[in-house]
Order: structure tokens, then sequence, then C-alpha cells
């Protein structure tokens, strides 16, 4: 299929975009296509990547908020999701995604459980999904083993979708929650399989401590020591990296995901080192995180709070500057998984938003991704393209009802199950 976007503002000119598949084929040039989007008046940008979340968790949004992080999990999250089934990872996916297409995420990096049925509401609504199962042996190296062809099943499901935009991914949660072995063990089939792995790393000082407690070093020099920390791998949160972590970090080529509002939700305690990071050349993108702890997908208002968090921390209004900001939610995210997508060229997979300029806080334009940073949030997205398919225009989707009525229905449910 071939989609032209006439007269879109694109670097303040007005051009023509023409899509054939899922590429961007010309930049400038109008010509005849299956579908024709009228850009006047509205500004073309890359889709966004968001590079840490866990999608179904959309059904927890509101249920279980100010609490501590420990607490949050252990008695109100964990005892839930021990009840989750398949049916309702379908619907808390769906809701996801029709979240993030209205706010203009084209792309998702995602840990969390029956991945199988996260790839179906994936393939449905048309994003493109990186998908790891949740791996969790709490220690158990014999359970692991299970755990582990669970995964490879889930995957081969996945695989078996035959759809370039759906990526498996390996997903043990974190060095507190997965054994040594399991680790290994995940880090050869990585190997074989050439998978990305998607894992929580320093999220808490409590993480830090209990590792230097058990292994004696801290949690990023603890997987380089074992081998674990690698170029495929994407580490969430990163609070409470320390300098020498960072280093081997940057030497290994690994990725880092920042999740500002979770963090700062949660109270961490310690903003992620994003200037430390950025010097030391580490690939850096934004992520939500779950619903359930942000309490959304919204990465427009994840890159406003990203940049306000920075120049907090660090005492600094020059640090994470609104055009950085910008790169970490499209091109940062899309470095970190490998994709050809975060910037608008010839040549790039056809992800793209069309924003309408025309909204309040948007005027007046004396720097319109200042605006887009610091003023907007996800509404402000009219129309969205993934893979080269319209799959939001003047803002409606495709069977937005039955989502929002459904999802409702199952979350009420879930939370109510003895």
């Amino acid at each position: 299929m071939s989609v032209l976007i006439k007269d879109a503002t694109l670097d303040g000119q007005a051009v023509h975009v023409y899509i054939e598949g899922n590429r961007i084929a010309e930049i400038g040039v109008g010509r005849e296509a299956d579908v024709v989007i009228e850009g006047k008046g509205k500004v073309l940008l890359p889709g966004l990547v968001n590079l840490h979340t866990h999608a179904s968790m959309a059904l927890f949004r509101g249920f279980a908020d100010d609490m501590r992080l420990q607490e949050w999990l252990e008695t109100r999250i964990w005892p839930r999701e021990a009840k989750l089934t398949p049916d309702d990872i379908y619907w808390g996916a769906k809701l996801a995604c029709l979240e993030m297409i209205k706010s203009g995420t084209t792309t998702f990096n995602d840990m969390y459980f029956h991945m199988d049925q996260v790839g179906k509401a994936v393939k449905e609504m048309g994003l493109r999904g990186f998908l790891s199962e949740g791996f969790i042996d709490m220690g158990d190296a014999s359970a692991g083993q299970e755990l582990l062809k669970r995964t490879q099943d889930v995957n081969r499901k996945l695989e078996a979708l035959k759809l370039e935009r759906i990526v498996p991914v390996l997903g043990p949660h974190a060095i507190y929650t997965v054994s040594q072995e399991s680790l290994l063990a995940m880090k050869e089939i990585a190997d074989k399989r050439g998978y990305l792995v998607h894992t929580h790393l320093s999220e808490t000082k409590r993480e830090v401590d209990d590792c230097l407690a058990r292994h004696g070093m801290r949690p990023a020099a603890y997987l380089d020591h074992i081998g674990f920390l690698m170029r495929n791998v994407i580490l969430a949160h990163g609070c409470w990296l320390d300098p020498t972590e960072i280093e081997l970090i940057a030497r290994a080529g690994a990725k880092v995901a920042h999740c500002p509002v979770s963090n700062m939700k949660l109270a961490t305690g310690q903003a992620m080192p994003y200037v430390a990071l950025k010097e030391a050349g580490v690939v850096l993108g934004l992520g939500t995180d779950g619903a359930a702890s942000n309490n959304n997908l919204d990465l427009f208002e994840t890159m406003k709070v990203a940049a306000l968090l920075q120049k907090h921390a660090h005492v600094d209004p020059t640090a994470l500057p609104a055009a950085e900001a910008f790169q970490m939610a499209s091109l940062g995210g899309a470095r970190a998984l490998g994709i050809d997508a975060g910037l608008v060229e010839v040549g790039r997979l056809a992800d793209l938003l069309l924003v309408d300029p025309r909204r309040p806080e948007l005027v007046p334009r004396h720097d319109f991704l200042s605006n887009v940073v610091y003023s907007a949030h996800g509404n402000i997205v009219d129309t969205l393209i993934c893979d080269g398919q319209v799959l939001m225009k003047g803002r409606r989707v495709k069977g937005e009802a039955e989502i929002l009525e459904k999802a409702q229905a199952v979350a009420q449910d879930l939370v109510s199950r003895e």
C-alpha cells in the first residue's frame, strides 16, 4: 500500500511525504497513492518509542496509588497479578495500545505475562511491539527451567505471527527476582537466537544494598561479572548507578531506559544520572513504565517530566534541553531497539505523527519543539501512521468504544476476585 501526506510542515517547510509499503520512499514530491492524507496546517514528527512499559498493567490504573514500592507490589499488585487470565492480558494490552496510539507512540518495549496475548492485541492494533514474557523464578533455578520453557514457547508463538513489527524479546525481571543460573541460561538463548534482553536495574537503593550484601558488588557490576552486561541488553530505570557502573554499561554497549514519572511517583529517591550516562556515550531512551505507576502512557508528558527532573536534580536549567528530551523519546528509543525509526527521512520506517499546532498551549510558536516538550500532551496528535498503516486519523481509532467498555469490565472483575 502507498500513502501520500500532502503539504505537511517538516522542519518549517511544507512538504509531501510519499510512503511505499512500510518505509518513507520520497520527501518533497507529490505522487498518486492509495491513501492521501491532507497535512496542511499540521506538523510532521517521527513516531515516539516507549522503551519500557508493562502495557497490560493499564488494568491497574488508579487501583493502588500513593503507596511505598514494596508494599504496593507485595500487598496490592502481585496478589492481583496472580489472578490474571490470558483474556485479561489481551484486553489490558488493547487498552494500552489504544492509549499509545492516541498519544503518539508507534513502538513500545513491553514486559509482562501471557505475551502471546499481547502479541495478538498488537497485531490487531497495528503498533510495533518488542514483547518479553516476564521471567521471575525468585532465585529457584529449578523453577527457572520450567519458566525458560514457557518463555521459549511464548516467543515461538510470537515468531509464528510472522510480522516484522512484532519482535520477541527475553524479559528477566531483575537481579533480585531471577537466579544467576537462569540469567546465564537466558544469555545463552539470547546469543543463539539474537534476542534483545529487557530487564530492570538499580531502580531502588534497597536493590543496590541487597546486591552489595549478597554479591559484594553493585547491580551493574554483578551483571558484568557474570557476563550478562551486553550490547543487546536494555536496562530500565538505572536510578542508582554510580560512575564505575556507568563506565561498565558504556563499555558493554548496553542501553538505558529513563522512566522519570514512575520513579518520582514511587519515590525511588534519586534521578537517573542522565548527564553522566550521556557523557559516557550510552544510548538512552524514555519509558513510561506501566500505567499502574505513572498513571498514563503519554510520552509527551514523560518528555517534560524527564527534562524537569534532570534540571532539578542537577540544579542546572540547561540539563536535558527540549531537543534532547524529544530525541530520547524518538531516535534514542529507536536506536536502543535497533530499528530504522525516530527520524523523518527517506528510507526510514514510516512511523509518523501529524500534530495540530493550532491549540492554545502551542501558541505562540517561537520554538515549536520546545512547545512540544514543555507545553504539549498526547492529545496534540491528530494522525498516527505505524509501519506504513494509518492507525488514527482525526483522532479516531477503529474499535475504540468497544475497547474502553471491555477493558473497564475486565478491570473491575479483576480487582474484585477473591
